[in-house]
Parts: C-alpha cells; sequence; structure tokens
C-alpha cells in the first residue's frame, strides 16, 4: 500500500473540529465561523442595497407626480394604509346572501313574480299612478257620425262620469239611486278598502321582487369571480344593483 493512498483513507482521516469559543469568552456568546459571516455579510448587503435604491428613489421623485394610488391609501402615524371600501350592500341583502343559496333565492323571485303577475291581473291597476292609458276604440260609418259622437251616449252613461275607469254606472242604475248614495255607502266603502290593501300588498311584492333579483345577481357575480381569474370591473355596486366584470374570452379545449 502507497504512502498516498494511506493518507488518504477515511479510516485514518481525522474527524474535523471547529474552534470552540474559549472559556473565558463564553459570555461574549456563540463564535463565529465562516459560514456565519458569509450569511451576516450578505444579509448586510442585501439591505445597504436597498436603502441606497430607495434613498436614490427618493432623491429623483418628482413631487407633483400624481398616483392613482393616493386616492384609495391614507396615512396613518406615518405609514399609508389602503382604505377598506365597504361593499354597497344592507344588512339583509349579506344575511341573504351568506345563508341561502342562488337557486332558493331564485325560487323565491319566481314565486313573487307570479304572485305579481296574478295581482296585477285581478286588479288591472286602476288607481296606480304612472300607468299607461287604456284605448277603447270606436269605430264609425261616416264623417258626420264622428263629427257629433257623444261618449257620453255611446256608453249609456251621464257626461261626469265619463272619465271614470271604474264605478260608472249606466243611466238606468242613476235612475235607481244617485251616484252619492253609490259613493257613500257601506259597501262601496268596503271595496275600496280591500282594493286599497291589495295596491299596498301588490307593491310590497313588487319591492321583495327587486330585492331579490339584486341579491341573486350578487352571489351569482361573486360565484363568477370564483370561477374566473381575468376580469375588468365596469361597473362598482351599489345597493340597487350588482358589480359588472368583464371577463377576458378563453377557449375551452
Amino acid at each position: 500500500m502507497s504512502a498516498a493512498f494511506r493518507k488518504a483513507l477515511k479510516s485514518r482521516q481525522k474527524n474535523h473540529k471547529e474552534r470552540s469559543q474559549p472559556g473565558f469568552r463564553r459570555n461574549l456568546g456563540l463564535l463565529e465561523k465562516k459560514k456565519d459571516y458569509k450569511l451576516r455579510a450578505e444579509d448586510f448587503k442585501k439591505k445597504r442595497n436597498t436603502l441606497n435604491a430607495l434613498r436614490k428613489k427618493a432623491l429623483e421623485k418628482n413631487p407633483d407626480e400624481f398616483y392613482f394610488k393616493m386616492t384609495s391609501s391614507q396615512l396613518k402615524d406615518g405609514v399609508h394604509v389602503i382604505k377598506q371600501k365597504s361593499e354597497e350592500v344592507t344588512d339583509e341583502q349579506l344575511k341573504i346572501m351568506r345563508t341561502q343559496d342562488i337557486k332558493y333565492v331564485e325560487m323565491k323571485r319566481v314565486s313573487e313574480a307570479k304572485k305579481i303577475e296574478r295581482l296585477k291581473s285581478e286588479l288591472h291597476l286602476l288607481d296606480a299612478e304612472g300607468k299607461p292609458l287604456n284605448k277603447h276604440t270606436f269605430f264609425l260609418d261616416t264623417k258626420k257620425e264622428v263629427q257629433n259622437f257623444d261618449l257620453a251616449a255611446q256608453l249609456n252613461t251621464a257626461p261626469q262620469l265619463v272619465n271614470r275607469v271604474y264605478n260608472r254606472p249606466t243611466l238606468e242604475t242613476l235612475r235607481k239611486q244617485t251616484v252619492k248614495g253609490l259613493e257613500n255607502s257601506k259597501q262601496l266603502k268596503k271595496l275600496a278598502k280591500q282594493r286599497q290593501q291589495q295596491y299596498s300588498l301588490l307593491n310590497q311584492r313588487i319591492d321583495r321582487e327587486k330585492k331579490m333579483f339584486v341579491v341573486s345577481q350578487k352571489i351569482q357575480s361573486r360565484k363568477d369571480l370564483l370561477d374566473k381569474r381575468h376580469k375588468v370591473k365596469v361597473k362598482k355596486e351599489t345597493v340597487n344593483s350588482a358589480a359588472i366584470y368583464k371577463f377576458k374570452k378563453q377557449r375551452k379545449r
């Protein structure tokens, strides 16, 4: 066995032991090795370069320059903090959105829409404000008949009652009972009260249906945000409408 090979044998080599901290210097802490020095030096240089870059950026900054992020941040205790924008939702909407699924909300909205249509068909919107005017067309043979046309005579009622949409009695009914007597009768008062209650119920259902529609739109927009990544905000969210996003088109394989 050659001398060079004998020196290269692992069994003959001694384990390398780093120098430990002398006893009289133990109060100074762990003795720093070269690997510890390298880590400390790299960290020091990285921080120094960062500070130099920030210092240079601050010196070269234009004081009149505007950033759009300035409008969404504010200074608190010397630190810039992003303003947290509260969502434009009511407490009732937020509660429904957290507890109910979109299918349930849509089902309730469709149910309300059917009830609204049924109420409209029963009431015919007689006293509703801003309703479209009904058209009743009469066909005549000659121009002379058109010129001499009398609407009250055609409807067989008094001229004062022509503009009434409902409760328009005929002349035969007026001979038996006066209009004043009809309006003051208990039956007409009861019917008017019931009609007013029906209109109040109709308005409540219309408002409820609108709210359910807004809630379903907001839930659907949040589900779309979870599925799709690339988006552009077109319209902000409000109490009466959901936010509108424009998503990047992707071709499905």
